[in-house]
């Protein structure tokens, strides 16, 4: 069997960066950091993962994602090859998303003010539009 997923949870180190290709297909390069306990006395180590996200999902990292904010990101590791300025080869692993999820508002107070504003235009979901016996636990 083979499986390639990936979950990780962190904070966002820049704002995303939205592009779109020539074909009009909207992208979101994120910066994750994660942090890995390496046991009592010692200093977490900190990593830095490259993100994509594609489509919709670029949309709402471009709309509700910005930098401080923790996330979590579902998805699949990519290996990808390029021509830098210089000519030569260029390799680059990422994470193409999935699932996207916003865990908490930023750190900053500006970005804290920008969130409550973003807090006011989702949708609330009515109990009543859940049915229980549809849930499988």
């Amino acid at each position: 069997m083979n499986l390639n997923k990936t979950f990780l949870v962190g904070r966002v180190t820049k704002d995303p960066e939205v592009l779109s290709t020539q074909s009009g297909k909207k992208v979101a390069k994120i910066s994750l950091a994660t942090n890995q306990f390496m046991g009592k006395d010692k200093p977490q180590k900190t990593t830095f993962h490259n993100i994509v996200a594609w489509g919709t999902t670029a949309d709402v990292a471009e709309k509700y994602v910005t930098k401080g904010q923790e996330i979590m990101i579902e998805g699949h590791i990519d290996n990808r090859s390029y021509k830098k300025k210089d000519g030569s080869n260029g390799y680059i692993s990422e994470v193409v998303v999935e699932r996207l999820q916003l865990i908490s508002k930023p750190k900053n107070e500006t970005q804290k003010q920008e969130s409550k504003e973003v807090d006011e235009e989702l949708p609330v979901i009515d109990e009543e539009e859940i049915n229980m016996a549809n849930i499988p636990f």
